[in-house]
């Protein structure tokens, strides 16, 4: 139903589909999509944002999609309930690194 899609049009359904899932994890959350460089027309890079905060921080790699994955499988309920797992998880470890750095032991 969903499948298929240029790579700007998947690009935008992967901004919504984590921008979404990562704001029932942490409401402030929000999804940085790197599109750019080499990633352009075959990738997606994936970050949150939490205020000035990004995750996963720089060196570690973004969460990395494959363009012809998604758009062949964004239809598919079962992958999309296994990414969301993973943008929540991502999510959910983004803000309690947050609070961690915001209290000190």
């Amino acid at each position: 139903m969903f499948s298929g899609g240029d790579y700007q049009e998947v690009g935008r359904w992967v901004a919504n589909f984590v921008t979404a899932h990562a704001k029932r994890a942490r409401l402030e959350a929000e999804a940085v999509i790197d599109t750019e460089g080499a990633r352009e027309g075959k990738s997606y890079g994936v970050r949150l944002r939490l205020g000035r905060r990004l995750c996963p921080a720089a060196p570690e790699p973004p969460l990395d999609l494959d363009y012809a994955e998604v758009a062949a499988r964004r239809g598919n309920l079962a992958w999309c309930a296994e990414l969301a797992a993973r943008v929540a998880s991502l999510a959910r470890g983004c803000a309690q690194a947050d609070q961690g750095s915001r209290h000190p032991a």
